[in-house]
């Protein structure tokens, strides 16, 4: 997805927005996570939300987002922002994310979501750890004990 910031897209110092920018990343994500279900999505989760360089007016943004995990009727999708300034062609890293969705059916009720194949030794890298991404989102919204997280308890044990 690739936007132009424009000057009702910025705050007073001529920088992109962050609600602008994670309104973009949500769009790009719902698009990902709704090819791959082929039906309606809805977000669940955005975390490890960072924001590097800020975006200035007149900078050309460009969205790429990816299903990295699929489970039961989640699906996560990781995004990443990249920046360009059109005079100077400087191409620069801006932010990256993980979005979760849930797959909905014709009556708006979770519905399973298809597995995903990881490809290349990056996707299988982001495919092996959503299981830690994804057991951390449900220890932090009190979803899942803590004690029952097993793929966390390796990062802890000595």
């Amino acid at each position: 997805m690739t936007e132009m910031v424009l000057p009702n897209d910025t705050n007073n110092l001529g920088n992109l927005r962050g609600g602008k920018i994670l309104h973009w990343m949500d769009i790009a994500t719902a698009i990902s996570a709704g090819r791959l279900a082929n039906r309606p999505v809805v977000t669940v989760s955005v975390d490890q939300v960072s924001f590097l360089n800020p975006i200035k007016l007149g900078d050309v943004v460009t969205i790429e987002s990816k299903v990295t995990r699929t489970f039961n009727t989640s699906i996560e999708t990781f995004v990443e922002v990249w920046a360009e300034n059109l005079p100077t062609q400087t191409k620069y890293k801006c932010n990256d994310a993980y979005y979760t969705f849930v797959a909905l059916d014709s009556n708006g009720r979770p519905t399973g979501a298809p597995q995903v194949e990881p490809e290349t030794e990056e996707e299988q890298s982001q495919f092996d750890k959503a299981m830690k991404r994804r057991q951390l989102r449900l220890v932090l919204a009190g979803r899942l004990a803590p004690e029952e997280a097993d793929e966390l308890k390796s990062l802890f044990a000595k």
